[in-house]
């Protein structure tokens, strides 16, 4: 078995393979895992337990909200009880791959798979690391969790499947800042909503370890209109939010960016014949938020027992309901959330789209940190449906 990408859907995929006896191997293009560590990273409480993640890759805990704008307004949920994590990413990307490899997989970083030829008995992966070595490794299932490069799947299969790829880029710093600073943005997760703050996109403040802070910003590409460089709106961001004294003791420890790819719907190809995608590569991040990881170790969670069953039968008829599985795993609300992700960002550009994202957020007259949670990681929205509906088709 050849895993290619060591991220959260590999890494997982691999743990279990290995857990139950098969011969893996886990390579990912990285040499380091704690390089390009691009990932908000905040979790809600339940699903930290249900995935069983251990309490050292917790960076912080929080169990408020703040939603910044549209404009200056200000809006603050707490609970009395603690909601979620911010996990530490390179800390979990470390962890399952050191957990994989104490079950017996074979762990190869600094290898990248540029593509695989398929025959009756099996394939073969052609892989090159950084100094231009080649290596063909052969395997009887090939599984692409490369993530959004979709390293060997290629672009989402069929035509109405690409039709629905909607593309978001990110930058985020993790700072260093005073104690008072990290204070006013502890157990909480803060989001900046409002084209004023920016445009076609949202920002964030999470809190990390005692006296560090991830500041970032994500949006959608949109090939209709010219959008300003990021590493600008970063800065216009942090301008806003932090006080002149605070900006100038921020100590910036690491910046990293990067890329999300989703389809709305996920109908594209999630298998070809023994090439099996995983994670963001068959669009398991969800756009509403960014948010990706434990999407990505569900996906694998739900690959493993079919695969393990394909592996000890000789048959891959198991593997036929892969995609129904995962859909049902994501729940029927996800379309709907890739729909209104798409629908709000793109759209948020100028003041008309602010009164509107306005104007829906009076009208959800949320009561509780737990009811914002709900609609945030479990896409809760029926419950909101009849005020959210002209939102949705543009009414307002």
């Amino acid at each position: 078995m050849l895993v290619v990408g060591a991220g959260p859907a590999g890494a997982e995929l691999a743990r279990l393979l290995a857990a139950a006896g098969l011969d893996v191997l886990l390579v990912d293009q990285l040499a380091d895992l704690g390089k390009a560590a691009f990932s908000s990273a905040a979790m809600p409480l339940t699903a930290v337990q249900s995935l069983g993640l251990p309490a050292e890759l917790q960076a912080s805990r929080w169990r408020g909200w703040q939603l910044i704008g549209p404009g200056d307004s200000r809006r603050h949920w707490w609970s009395e009880r603690t909601l979620g994590v911010v996990l530490d990413f390179a800390a979990l990307r470390r962890w399952l791959v050191a957990q994989a490899a104490s079950l017996g997989a074979r762990v190869e970083l600094g290898w990248r798979a540029l593509s695989y030829d398929a025959d009756a008995d099996g394939l073969t992966t052609r892989l090159r690391d950084r100094n231009g070595r080649e290596r063909w490794v052969r395997s009887a299932w090939l599984v692409d969790a490369s993530g959004q490069a979709r390293s060997l799947l290629g672009e989402p299969q069929p035509a109405a499947a690409a039709a629905d790829l909607v593309s978001g880029v990110g930058v985020e710093w993790l700072v260093r800042v005073p104690p008072a600073c990290w204070q006013r943005w502890s157990a909480q997760l803060s989001f900046c909503l409002g084209s004023g703050w920016v445009g076609q996109g949202y920002g964030w403040v999470f809190p990390m370890a005692a006296g560090e802070l991830k500041i970032g910003i994500c949006r959608l590409e949109d090939g209709n209109r010219r959008q300003a460089p990021l590493a600008a709106e970063l800065q216009r961001l942090i301008e806003r939010l932090l006080e002149p004294e605070e900006r100038s003791a921020l100590q910036v420890l690491d910046r990293h960016g990067g890329l999300i790819r989703s389809t709305i719907r996920r109908r594209e190809q999630h298998r070809r014949g023994r090439l099996l995608g995983l994670g963001d590569a068959v669009s398991t991040a969800n756009l509403l938020g960014g948010e990706g990881i434990r999407h990505a170790m569900v996906s694998s969670r739900v690959l493993a027992p079919l695969l393990l069953q394909a592996v000890t039968t000789g048959s891959d008829s198991s593997l036929g309901g892969y995609r129904g599985d995962l859909r049902r795993q994501l729940g029927w609300r996800w379309s709907l959330s890739g729909r209104l992700a798409r629908r709000t960002w793109l759209g948020l550009r100028d003041a008309q789209a602010d009164r509107r994202l306005e104007r829906l957020l009076n009208g959800l007259q949320l009561q509780r940190a737990e009811d914002l949670s709900a609609l945030l990681f479990d896409y809760r929205f029926e419950r909101y449906g009849i005020r959210a509906l002209p939102y949705l088709l543009g009414w307002r």
